[in-house]
């Protein structure tokens, strides 16, 4: 799936937006809200317009959510345990969602990262943001 080199390049890239997970993960999650208006129905008790304080919050857990899971790869499944038990049981999130936030973050990222997110950097992320969902949603199954 990932080489060793691409593990590395994503947990550099990831550890370099840490600064920024407010950010990024807030201009992700508009982004989806925006594109995909069905997704606002998990979040229909907190104030998600541009520069809330919720939807900051959320977005920069979700960055630090892909820092974490990027600095062992291969230990994804247990990593995201937690996530995946809070998200199917609790929370009942539609694992679609999981997937177009992915489609997302990939637009926040070549945004904020601009020339830096090259072809090799996108196919990189594009890859992990697609394990990172799959492991999400295998509660579901």
């Amino acid at each position: 799936m990932l080489s060793n080199k691409e593990k590395m390049l994503i947990a550099e890239i990831w550890e370099s937006l840490t600064p920024v997970a407010e950010e990024i993960g807030a201009d992700a999650l508009l982004r989806m809200f925006a594109c995909f208006p069905g997704s606002k129905t998990y979040f229909s008790h907190l104030d998600i317009s541009r520069g809330s304080p919720h939807l900051l919050s959320h977005g920069k857990k979700i960055v630090l959510a892909l820092a974490e899971g990027s600095k062992d790869i291969s230990q994804l499944t247990v990593t995201l345990t937690p996530l995946q038990i809070m998200h199917a049981y609790q929370l009942r999130i539609d694992p679609t969602n999981f997937k177009l936030l992915s489609h997302c973050m990939l637009v926040a990222l070549s945004c904020h990262m601009r020339d830096d997110f090259t072809a090799v950097a996108h196919a990189a992320m594009d890859k992990y943001l697609s394990a990172f969902a799959a492991v999400l949603s295998e509660k579901y199954r």
